[in-house]
Order: C-alpha cells, then sequence, then structure tokens
C-alpha cells in the first residue's frame, strides 16, 4: 500500500472512531443523568465542601478565653487590660489572684493568663515593664497562636505608649509588621483554594474510579467486545462526560471563593483554568487506571479514596506544612498530583501569573497525565482477563 492510499484509509477511518467515541460519550452522559449520585458528587458536593470549609473551618484563633491577672490597678495596667478587652481574638476574665488565674487554667475554664504584676506602673516609667504570659499547652498550635496573639496585643499598647511619649516596656520602638499574599491575616486565602483541590480530586478520580468498575460488574463490557470500539476510544468516551462535570465543580469553587468569602484571584483565570483541567486529566486518568485494574466498585472507590483524597487532604500542603514534615513522607509527597495543584493554586490565587513556580508544577502534572494514560491504555484493553 502506498502513503497516499494508507493516508486516505486513516482518514476514511476518522468519521468512524469519532462516532463511537460520540456513542460512548452520550451513553455515559446518560448514565450521570440518570444516576443522582453523580449529580450530587459533582453539583451539589462541592458547594457543600466549599461551605463547611468556609465557613465551619478557620484556623483563626477568636474569643480565646484568657485570664488577665490585674495585681497593679494603675492606668496604665488598666489601659493594657482594655486592649485586651477591646480585641475580638480574646474573651478575657479580670482576677486579681495569680492563684485564681491558675485554678482557672486548670479547670480549662481559659487557654492562658496573662499577668500584669504589682509594679507593672513603676516599671513603665523606668522603661523595663514586663507582663508574665502563660499558656495552656495542651493543644501545641492553639498555645502557640494565643501567645503570638498576646504578644501582639501587648505589643500594639507598646506602640501607642511609645507614640504618645510615654516610656513603655518594649523602649522607643515600634515595630512594623506585613503579611504578603493576605493582607487580611485571614485562612480562608488558602482554605477555599484547598478545597478546590479536595472537589476536584473527588470529581476527577472517585467519580471515574467506579465508571469501569461498574461495566466489568454489570457485565456490560461484553458487548464492547464484539464491536470495533478500541481501549482508546473507551477511555475517551468515558472521560470527557466527567471532565465537563469536573468544570462546572470548579466554577461552582471559583465563584464561592469569590462571592461568598472574597478570596482574591490575583493570576490569570485562563492559567487557573488550564491548570486545573490538567489536574482533573490526571485525576481521571486515575480513576480510570484503578477501576480499569481492579473490576470492583468497593474496591475501585476504597483504593482512590487511599491513593487520591487522603493524601490530598494530608500530604498536599493543603493543611500541614510540607517542610516539617519527616524527610521519607516529603519525599512521598513528591509522587502526588495534589502537591503539584495545591502550589498552582495557592500561587494563582494569592500571589498572581508566578511563572518560576507555575512552569515546574505544571510541568510535574503533565509528565504524570503522560505516565497515567498510558498505562491506563495499557491495561484497558478489549479483553475478559
Amino acid at each position: 500500500m502506498t502513503d497516499s492510499s494508507a493516508a486516505n484509509a486513516n482518514a476514511a477511518r476518522w468519521p468512524a472512531r469519532s462516532k463511537r467515541v460520540w456513542t460512548i460519550m452520550r451513553k455515559e452522559s446518560r448514565q450521570i443523568i440518570r444516576d443522582p449520585a453523580s449529580i450530587a458528587m459533582g453539583v451539589v458536593l462541592p458547594l457543600i465542601l466549599v461551605l463547611l470549609f468556609g465557613f465551619g473551618l478557620s484556623l483563626d484563633v477568636k474569643n480565646v478565653p484568657i485570664a488577665l491577672d490585674l495585681e497593679d490597678s494603675s492606668s496604665d495596667a488598666m489601659g493594657l487590660a482594655a486592649g485586651f478587652e477591646l480585641s475580638p481574638y480574646f474573651h478575657p476574665q479580670v482576677v486579681h489572684s495569680l492563684e485564681l488565674a491558675r485554678e482557672l487554667l486548670l479547670q480549662r475554664a481559659v487557654d492562658g493568663i496573662v499577668r500584669v504584676p504589682s509594679d507593672f506602673s513603676r516599671r513603665v516609667s523606668e522603661g523595663d515593664a514586663q507582663v508574665q504570659v502563660i499558656v495552656r499547652g495542651t493543644d501545641a498550635n492553639q498555645a502557640r497562636l494565643t501567645e503570638a496573639y498576646v504578644q501582639g496585643a501587648i505589643g500594639v499598647w507598646t506602640a501607642r505608649e511609645t507614640a504618645e511619649g510615654h516610656p513603655s516596656a518594649g523602649g522607643p520602638v515600634s515595630i512594623q509588621t506585613r503579611m504578603w499574599f493576605n493582607e487580611a491575616n485571614d485562612s480562608h486565602y488558602f482554605l477555599v483554594p484547598g478545597v478546590v483541590v479536595l472537589v476536584m480530586t473527588l470529581i476527577g478520580a472517585f467519580l471515574t474510579a467506579m465508571v469501569v468498575a461498574r461495566e466489568w460488574e454489570r457485565g456490560t463490557f461484553e458487548a464492547l467486545f464484539v464491536t470495533p470500539v478500541r481501549s482508546g476510544e473507551i477511555l475517551l468516551g468515558k472521560t470527557i462526560p466527567y471532565f465537563g462535570l469536573a468544570m462546572i465543580g470548579l466554577l461552582l469553587c471559583v465563584l464561592s471563593a469569590k462571592f461568598l468569602f472574597s478570596v482574591p484571584v490575583r493570576g490569570s483565570l485562563w492559567v487557573l483554568l488550564a491548570a486545573s483541567m490538567l489536574y482533573v486529566l490526571v485525576g481521571l486518568g486515575i480513576g480510570l487506571l484503578i477501576s480499569s485494574a481492579v473490576k470492583n466498585q468497593l474496591v475501585a472507590s476504597q483504593l482512590t479514596m487511599l491513593a487520591t483524597f487522603m493524601p490530598a487532604f494530608m500530604l498536599s500542603g493543603f493543611l500541614f506544612d510540607l517542610r516539617s514534615m519527616p524527610v521519607a513522607i516529603r519525599a512521598i509527597t513528591y509522587l502526588l498530583p495534589a502537591r503539584y495543584y495545591v502550589a498552582l493554586l495557592q500561587t494563582v490565587f494569592l500571589a498572581g501569573d508566578v511563572w518560576g513556580v507555575l512552569l515546574p508544577n505544571a510541568a510535574a502534572l503533565l509528565g504524570m497525565l503522560v505516565l497515567i494514560a498510558t498505562a491506563s491504555r495499557f491495561i484497558m484493553h478489549k479483553r475478559l482477563a
């Protein structure tokens, strides 16, 4: 056969291949519409997760109960106490005895003690005033935050005293701080992009993990084996409908982030879309790969949960700093697509189009996509195993 004949033969096959892919897509789309669980996971679940994490989960500490032990009744001590009473981060309970404050701490009625000693006013005039801070350390993270907030409140009072020309515990030094990329110091700024990662993981991997496994369990693959449909066409036809469903979930998440929680999108929307499409394709490939290998919906769902959702939640940098993890665990995170997607989203949402961060992470996802797609096509063949 000549080259021109081969080219004509390949061109003649394209309409038939497109028709076969379209038929599988239409069948899978109808399956999604008939399955309320798929609609709920693709449309309702993103909204529920965004609302739960956005409104229900916050790493900011407010209304921290503290015991304010005022052993000095001077105007300086009262001014410092007023700073705590007016702060939204504290719910102070004024006492005049350290023993009483300790009892409240032991009873877990307060999370910390701020002790203003009896010589506070005199030492303020001498420029070496001290305030004792005691925090309950049963929750280390809570203790660190409480200590930082107490130091911040004392720092505000010190700066005010210095600005008014009064000597203070900190001396004539004002501390100026600025938090880049999160000026409001709002934990929603990084929690909401993390929720997008969880939603895309659930839709991309969890839903598609059921697709091929369901076909194996119901025996409907036998009907495909007697048709000219190829494995690549099956993968494509089953992937596209769930890809569209994932894009709907992405749109709902971005709209919620922007208008419900006022999370900024400082990067380009097309970069956000491209990164999300790449991650969704990786998730779709993982789901199809698992379901093609195990041929059982229950096993496929459990494996997908362990391989995608749990790592995305625990090991992606969404909630926990990767640098604080042991070296062995940190090495494993380089194998997880969610790690790179979290870095992409946090950069696009909060920092902008920082190509030095975006390109390496996108390249890692693209490499994973090629490997997973190759493995999926290898496993997905038109024969019973």
